[in-house]
């Protein structure tokens, strides 16, 4: 089966949102992604960064997908179960099959042995895919996904489809440049290049962008300022106390709090904003939760979709105290890195870093108004304020946070 055969498969199947790492058995499937005018693909840095995209273009009413290669699942593993699974996310997976039956190169061997075993251990349903049952296998996914309102696999062996991709290629004259339901033509840089690259003066920013300033507030004064700014923007927050206590500070609908797969709050909220581009898309993060997944920043400022431009809606606000506060306040690389340095040159349209209430208070309110993406660096202080722990079961977080774009988390009600 050629890529563009199994991309119309997938299609037919309502799948529009589609996000993972390259493997070479789905490089014509990629290639017809990279070029479709109607399935956008985001080439993600890491699979669980994916299964994290996956999550967020979800809850805001897509239906996603997610290709990797065997070796990913162990990538993977912490976000299926504390995120997927815990929050009950439907994703179809296709997973490639390195080191099926025993032929393989050596770093492919066991997984290819224990993939099958893998999956049943962590409770994912699968079916290894074959050209004669491909159509049904993919439309038992999308109906095992909805009605358990989980993640489902596909297992794709050697010799299904065809790896070239010349096929792909051959039609990317007519499908380029054709304007996405993700990204509306003009948003973003022109041509998806990042506005850096064609204002060079803006790389070492204003005097103010510039500076590192030293913690003034505590993180919950941050917050409180922070949430004073929004309306009814959807807000994804890091797990551990930036969740407790922007809880404490206001409890809203559109909060997504997260409780366990640390690091990929901005992979969620990445997917948010890519799904739906005419809203605001907030962020709250941790220093430590974004340096597990400091990735995110170039696949965020270099344009998630090729070609399509930056998420100019998504507003990235990192509250850095340099520590880990959950487990005990040991220190942070954080420390000594301005992270909002890393932010301007992976190229965020604004990066910028405060450390006044009012600043922060001002920086969201222009950042929520639009032209981004937004980076801002919150920095706080070490201290604590005492905060319960979210009060919401896993599904309730997902159900509120899905109501604020007009869906449910009800398996079958997926809005193509």
């Amino acid at each position: 089966m050629t890529g563009a055969a199994l991309a119309a498969l997938l299609e037919a199947q309502g799948y529009d949102f589609f996000t993972g790492v390259p493997c070479s058995m789905i490089s014509s499937l990629i290639a017809t992604l990279e070029t479709h005018p109607r399935l956008p693909y985001v080439p993600a840095v890491r699979e669980d960064v994916a299964v994290g995209l996956a999550a967020g273009a979800w809850l805001a009413g897509r239906r996603p997908m997610v290709l990797m290669q065997n070796s990913g699942l162990g990538t993977s593993l912490n976000a299926l179960v504390s995120l997927s699974l815990m929050y009950r996310l439907p994703a179809l997976l296709l997973v490639t099959w390195r080191g099926h039956g025993g032929r393989d190169a050596p770093e492919h061997l066991l997984m290819g042995e224990i993939s099958p075993s893998l999956l049943e251990m962590i409770r994912i349903p699968h079916r290894i895919l074959s050209s004669k049952t491909i159509a049904d296998d993919i439309a038992w996914g999308r109906r095992e996904s909805e009605r358990l309102s989980q993640p489902v696999a596909l297992l794709l062996p050697p010799g299904i489809l065809e790896t070239g991709v010349a096929e792909a290629v051959a039609g990317r004259g007519a499908a380029e440049g054709e304007p996405s339901e993700y990204r509306k033509p003009g948003r973003g840089a022109a041509e998806g290049e990042p506005s850096e690259y064609k204002n060079r003066e803006r790389l070492s920013g204003p005097p103010s962008a510039d500076r590192t300033p030293a913690p003034r507030i505590s993180r919950f004064e941050a917050l409180r300022a922070a949430v004073a700014a929004l309306t009814a923007e959807p807000v994804v927050h890091a797990n551990g106390y930036i969740c407790r206590e922007s809880f404490a500070v206001k409890d809203r609908i559109e909060n997504f709090y997260m409780i366990g797969s640390m690091g990929m709050a901005s992979a969620i909220g990445l997917g948010v904003a890519l799904a739906a581009p005419d809203r605001p898309t907030v962020v709250f993060d941790g220093d430590g939760n974004l340096l597990m997944s400091l990735g995110i920043l170039p696949m965020v400022g270099g344009g998630p979709v090729p070609g399509r431009g930056r998420p100019d809606n998504l507003v990235h606000v990192v509250f850095d105290n340099a520590l880990y506060g959950s487990t005990g306040n040991q220190a942070s690389p954080s420390r000594a890195v301005g992270l909002h340095h890393i932010a301007r040159a992976a190229g965020y349209e604004r990066a910028t870093a405060v450390a006044a209430a009012d600043e922060l208070h001002a920086a969201v309110a222009a950042a929520v108004a639009g032209g981004g993406p937004s980076f801002i660096l919150a920095r706080v202080t070490g201290e604590e304020q005492p905060a319960p722990r979210i009060p919401y079961a896993p599904e309730e977080i997902r159900d509120r946070f899905r109501s604020c774009f007009g869906g449910t988390a009800t398996p079958g009600t997926m809005t193509p």
